[in-house]
Order: structure tokens, then C-alpha cells, then sequence
């Protein structure tokens, strides 16, 4: 259940509060910055273009991964889920890369690939393509077999069935994909920016770290954070809601 927008508004002032306080308590700008110091940076980095360059270029990271993401996962969660040979063979493979740490994919796409653009969108598509083919294949099987039948008796083109009876079915999963999906892209690529990107969120994050800047860091993670839970409840969230629509219809 969705929370009520004055929940949610109550619930970020006591976070911003408790955070008040505990700057206040530990009486540190180095290890705690007060809110309106966090806010003071993100005021000068947005002024000198800074943010918005940066922020530019790790929303285009997330974009490009999380197309290349879904649209592999996706391919191979519909042709999984409708052959259980290739699902025999192909799920090893699947297990593998669903517990292969994230840091070891990218750190071998950099050393394999090289310090470039192609590396970093490979390494951070790879952490999630598992995720959603296990979710997509989980999907195909729960198909209505009497509807796909009755498709069949009627003879409905391919185009047909995929927007009458298949994505009708399939769309909470897709949603469900999507949703997870941007929450993990996101994060794995500010950690590929971390480690071999000149620019970008992660770059920023990584240079304010080396100057010990925690205010400057802090600056960084909170904006993009907020563009990410933008994307998440003014987007995603609503989709996901339309989407499952017919099943409380």
C-alpha cells in the first residue's frame, strides 16, 4: 500500500531532523555537514554546471545499460520460460551471473574490454540481465494455457496475441523488472564511474572522497538520489500501478 503524500512528506522532515540532530551532536563539518551545508554545495555545483554535466553523463550510462539490460533479460526470460530445454541448459549460466559479485564483473569488463565507455555500460548491463531473465522466464510460465489455446483456435496474428494476451499478462513482470532494475543500475554505476570513468556522479563522488570533502560528496549522492526517486514515483511507479490494473479489475 502507498503511503499518503503527507506521510511521506512527515517521514523525510524526521529524517532531515534526526540528520540535524546528529550533525548538531557531533559537532563536525569533516565527518557530518548539517543539511543546509549539503545544500549550500549542491546550490554551488548547480550554479557552475558542474552537477548538471556530471549528472548528464551517468543518466546516459543508466539509459544505455538499462536498455541493453532489458532488452537481453527480456529475450531471454520469453525464450527460457517457453523452452524448458534451453532452460536446462542456460540456467547454470544464469545462477552463475546472478551471484557473480558486482565488482568482479566490472573490474574484469575494464581489464578485458579496457578504461572505456563500451566496459563500463557492458559491466553494469551484465549485473542486471540475469535479474531480469529469472523474472521474465517466471513470467512466461505463468501464462494462462486456456487463453494461449484459445488464441490458437482463433487464429490470432503474432501481433495479436503479444498485445491482446501476452503483455496483458506479462506486464506486472516487465514493471517488476524495470522497477528493481533502475534501483540496481543506478548504483552500480556510480561504482563504475568510481573506479574508470573521468566524469560523471561516481567520478565526482571519487575526487570529493580523495579531498576528504564529505559536504561535496554527500552533495552529489543526495541530488542524484533525488532524480532517481523522481524517475521512481513520478514514473515507475505509476506504471506498475496501470499495469496490474486488470487483475483488480
Amino acid at each position: 500500500m502507498r503511503a499518503p503524500p503527507h506521510v511521506t512528506l512527515i517521514s523525510l522532515a524526521l529524517l532531515i531532523a534526526a540528520w540535524t540532530l546528529g550533525a548538531w551532536a557531533m559537532n563536525d563539518a569533516d565527518i557530518l555537514p548539517t543539511p543546509w551545508a549539503v545544500w549550500h554545495e549542491i546550490a554551488e555545483e548547480s550554479a557552475s554546471g558542474d552537477l548538471w554535466y556530471h549528472m548528464a553523463n551517468t543518466l546516459r550510462r543508466v539509459a544505455l545499460a538499462f536498455t541493453l539490460a532489458m532488452t537481453v533479460g527480456m529475450a531471454l526470460g520469453l525464450a527460457m520460460g517457453r523452452s524448458e530445454r534451453l532452460n536446462m541448459w542456460l540456467d547454470p549460466w544464469v545462477t552463475v551471473f546472478l551471484n557473480l559479485p558486482a565488482l568482479v564483473i566490472i573490474v574484469l569488463c575494464y581489464l578485458w574490454i579496457g578504461l572505456n565507455e563500451v566496459a563500463a555500460i557492458i559491466a553494469v548491463a551484465l549485473n542486471k540481465t540475469a535479474m531480469v531473465t529469472v523474472t521474465i522466464r517466471e513470467g512466461v510460465r505463468t501464462l494462462d494455457r486456456g487463453v494461449r489455446d484459445m488464441a490458437q483456435v482463433y487464429r490470432l496474428s503474432p501481433m495479436t496475441r503479444l498485445r491482446h494476451i501476452i503483455w496483458p499478462q506479462l506486464g506486472p513482470f516487465v514493471a517488476t523488472s524495470t522497477r528493481n532494475g533502475l534501483a540496481v543500475i543506478w548504483k552500480i554505476v556510480l561504482v563504475v564511474e568510481f573506479l574508470g570513468r573521468s566524469n560523471g556522479v561516481g567520478f565526482q563522488i571519487h575526487l570529493y572522497f580523495q579531498l576528504f570533502d564529505t559536504a561535496t560528496v554527500m552533495a552529489y549522492a543526495l541530488a542524484f538520489t533525488g532524480v532517481m526517486l523522481s524517475i521512481e514515483y513520478g514514473l515507475v511507479q505509476q506504471w506498475e500501478r496501470r499495469s496490474s490494473a486488470w487483475r483488480r479489475a
